[in-house]
């Protein structure tokens, strides 16, 4: 089966999470059609390779408004003044405080407001004020809904944006049809989550695991003051959901609430890389220069499933009749056991009785279980789980001077092997008024010409 394994040994963030499900697809025009049937006009995606540490990484930004306001990154001596649009910064809002001292508090206004978007716009000379739309998850989700994009997409999008107004209720204290958050009302977080759920349907993986998630640690500054790594929301994020996740050496963020709530919602696992044949690794560059490469790395391959096993109960009874014993094996079958067999022993005090063994599929285990203390006196059940070797088979039906007959069709390599089902010889029979093993020989000789 097809199967993805994100690597978050550097975090997580929306961009990242897109920059290296692009490498995977490998069509940046897909992504760019399809983003159209949504109506968020007024951005613009700007896609470039980064060196991270020697790794060569597709970085992914949201632009808000025109072409010209590149200008404005070389002016001010540093490449992304847009990324405080970002909800928050896609792992990068930091390197404006850090490296020009600017004191941006937008990156975690997700939890305070959006009282950065009018300072930074300032120091900038630009107003981006208005791009910093407040919405609710109501308007998110009619947004989503009024677009033409196909119902998983849209079902995937909405779970995410969930996760991460769930986590902002959580935080403000309200109720979450009361909760406005600028984070979830951005263009670009809208596009992050949107562009995210268009490329895994595109991939369509039929699992999808990964690594434990590392954060950073220290403190971030916030419209309120200093708030310590995970921030709030994210760490909401993880407490709701399986997430396995770890602080790390680095001092920043690594993981953004945008980010959690993809991994949360897209992962079934977080551990090491499950074996897998990797055909291909897609890999999204954060903004941040680290110590350890700054990127998302996102592989996909094939998994041989397991052989299926099968689960065996089994109860030894003493006290049952054998009318009732018949009765539940006919119910044992009905109810989808793959087989039902008695075996004669002899329990304590010399007694005879019989062994019930019960082959089935594990998730039939309960409903089998239930017919069997309901229909005989035993107190306990025995079970264990067993492999099997199962050849390729198929029912067909042949036409006969006798009337028609199904055959079991099996293949083991190159030999091929035809059984009459016995129902069907029975029912020949009595339509003929014929012996079965007469049956049996007439279509025999049929079928051998």
């Amino acid at each position: 089966m097809k199967a993805l394994y994100f690597d978050c040994s550097s975090g997580i963030s929306g961009n990242m999470t897109i920059a290296a499900l692009m490498e995977l697809l490998d069509d940046t025009t897909y992504l760019e059609n399809e983003l159209k049937k949504i109506n968020v006009p007024g951005y613009h995606l700007v896609i470039d390779k980064r060196n991270k540490n020697g790794i060569m990484a597709t970085h992914v930004e949201v632009v808000i408004g025109h072409e010209h306001s590149h200008d404005h990154n070389h002016e001010h001596g540093h490449e992304h003044s847009h990324d405080h649009s970002h909800e928050h910064g896609h792992e990068h809002s930091h390197d404006h405080s850090h490296e020009h001292g600017h004191e941006h508090s937008h990156d975690h206004n997700h939890e305070h407001g959006h009282e950065h978007s009018h300072d930074h716009n300032h120091e900038h000379g630009h107003d981006q004020g208005h791009h910093h739309e407040h919405r609710n998850l109501t308007a998110i989700n009619s947004l989503i809904d009024g677009s033409s994009l196909d119902n998983p997409t849209k079902d995937l999008a909405k779970r995410i944006f969930l996760r991460v107004a769930r986590a902002e209720s959580k935080v403000h204290g309200k109720p979450l049809e009361q909760v406005h958050f600028h984070e979830v009302g951005a263009i670009d977080s809208i596009i992050d989550i949107v562009a995210t759920a268009i490329l895994i349907n595109k991939i369509a993986p039929d699992a999808i695991y990964a690594s434990i998630v590392n954060d950073g640690h220290g403190f971030v500054k916030c419209a309120h003051g200093l708030m310590s790594v995970p921030v709030p929301a994210t760490s909401e994020i993880f407490a709701s959901s399986d997430v396995v996740c770890r602080q790390i050496d680095i001092d920043g963020e690594l993981v953004t609430p945008t980010g959690a709530a993809i991994i949360a919602e897209l992962a079934s696992s977080f551990g090491v890389m499950p074996a897998m044949k990797v055909t291909k690794i897609g890999w999204g560059s954060g903004t941040k220069d680290l110590a350890i490469p700054n990127v998302l790395k996102v592989s996909m391959g094939q998994i041989t499933k397991d052989k299926p096993k099968i689960a065996v109960m089994e109860s030894n009874i003493d006290d049952t009749t054998g009318e009732i014993m018949g009765y539940t094996m006919e119910r044992l079958f009905e109810a989808g056991a793959l087989d039902v067999f008695f075996t004669p022993i002899f329990m304590k005090k010399n007694r005879p009785a019989y062994r019930l063994s019960v082959a089935c599929q594990e998730e039939s285990m309960a409903a089998l279980k239930d017919i069997i203390f309901a229909e005989t006196t035993t107190i306990g059940i025995r079970y264990r789980y067993e492999d099997r070797f199962v050849l390729d088979r198929e029912i067909i039906t042949k036409e006969t001077s006798l009337g028609p007959v199904r055959l079991k069709v099996t293949q083991n390599r190159d030999i091929r092997d035809e059984y009459f089902e016995f129902e069907d010889l029975k029912r020949v029979a009595q339509e003929n008024g014929m012996a079965i093993k007469d049956v049996i020989r007439i279509l025999t000789k049929e079928f051998s010409k």
